[in-house]
């Protein structure tokens, strides 16, 4: 019994004495290869880490500093110079153009895109704010409410409606959530498509009963059950 485990014991360690043996062989003959990979990894690894500490990692300091004064401009409502800069400072355009990839220059959409939407641009407010990744709880759906607040004041409901739901859902929070989905049950009630407004409005006062519009909503739902029973 005894020389039967040593056996098989012995027969593993000739497996294994095989396998090195093969990768041995292996590594001898593509040697050059392997270090060249490797090398060529290492590189890489080593560019990404430059990047990063030398040229990006700069740039997005730089950005933050500038987009100060752009941001000091938007909050006094002095739109043209957030927009254009005053000769000295930068504005969000010159920060899109100059720090493009970086997290300034991505919020320097969300301003531009807000900026046209106060100055009545709407298709170029649409635009810039398609182009804001925000994955924040508050800025990020506001920016989609936004492009429905565009779309609403083209005449286009539909897209309006889309955005108001997609920005209600975004993120679930007392603040953006009920504000959105009552501005999408507004435009239902301009459609006339009372049941979908008040189950809109139902579920604010039921979700989200301490928020703002939670204190104003049962008002709302009196109103389309009104003109829900008027149109039958």
């Amino acid at each position: 019994m005894a020389q039967k485990t040593k056996s098989t014991g012995d027969e593993r360690l000739d497996n294994i004495g095989s396998t090195l043996s093969k990768a041995e062989h292996f590594i001898d003959k593509h040697k050059k290869i392997i270090i060249y990979s490797i090398s060529g990894i290492a590189l890489i690894i080593l560019s990404i880490w430059g990047y990063n500490n030398f040229i990006y990692g700069p740039k997005v300091i730089k950005a933050e500093n500038e987009i100060y004064m752009a941001q000091m401009y938007y909050e006094m409502d002095s739109l043209n110079l957030a927009l254009n800069g005053d000769g000295e400072h930068p504005g969000f355009l010159e920060i899109i153009d100059n720090y493009g990839g970086t997290p300034s220059g991505n919020l320097s959409h969300y301003y531009v895109g807000m900026i046209y939407l106060k100055q009545g641009l709407f298709e170029d407010a649409i635009s810039e704010l398609k182009k804001f990744k925000g994955k924040d709880n508050i800025i990020g759906p506001m920016a989609t409410g936004c492009i429905g607040d565009a779309y609403l004041e083209l005449g286009d409901q539909d897209n309006a409606l889309k955005y108001y739901i997609k920005a209600s859902k975004q993120s679930d929070n007392s603040f953006t959530t009920p504000m959105y989905l009552m501005r999408a049950a507004w435009v239902y009630e301009d459609m006339g498509n009372w049941d979908d407004a008040i189950e809109l409005y139902e579920k604010i006062r039921n979700d989200y009963r301490k928020s703002y519009e939670g204190s104003e909503v049962n008002k709302y739902i009196a109103r389309a059950t009104a003109m829900k029973n008027t149109a039958q």
